[in-house]
């Protein structure tokens, strides 16, 4: 076997090892920031849930709109919605409507990413008592 050719398959060889070293560090930071995030945006997502269902029943029992506000601050916690979220109720044409807004801090390596919830739930129109 050639001299050079020998010596260039252990260079590459080298090469190989700090490549997979490199990527594996990849995956385990975007797992791990997936990890941080996925409850984040899966509290977010049965939260949206919970305003449509408190805006339809809110019509449907003709609520007034402090109750949707008060029954959301009741059930932030189990969302860890933060204390401080805003929460604007409102009734529009015969339909409720509530706006919540709020800031959660992720912890990522490094990062502090801020997510940003914001989100109006609008009641059903087929469902409006007049």
């Amino acid at each position: 076997m050639n001299k050079k050719v020998f010596l260039n398959r252990q260079g590459e060889r080298g090469g190989a090892r700090l490549k997979f070293v490199i990527v594996m560090v990849v995956i385990a930071v975007v797992a791990y920031a997936g990890y941080l995030y996925m409850p984040v945006a899966y509290d977010a997502y049965y939260f949206k849930d919970v305003m449509q269902n408190k805006v339809d029943m809110a019509v449907t029992q003709g609520y007034e709109t402090v109750w949707v506000r008060d029954q959301l601050v009741k059930s932030g916690p189990e969302y860890h919605v933060p204390p401080d979220a805003l929460i604007t109720p409102t009734a529009k044409d015969n339909r409720v409507e509530v706006r919540v807004q709020f800031t959660r801090p992720i912890q990522l390596p490094g990062y502090t990413y801020n997510y940003e919830f914001d989100y109006t739930a609008k009641s059903t129109a087929f469902i409006t008592i007049k």
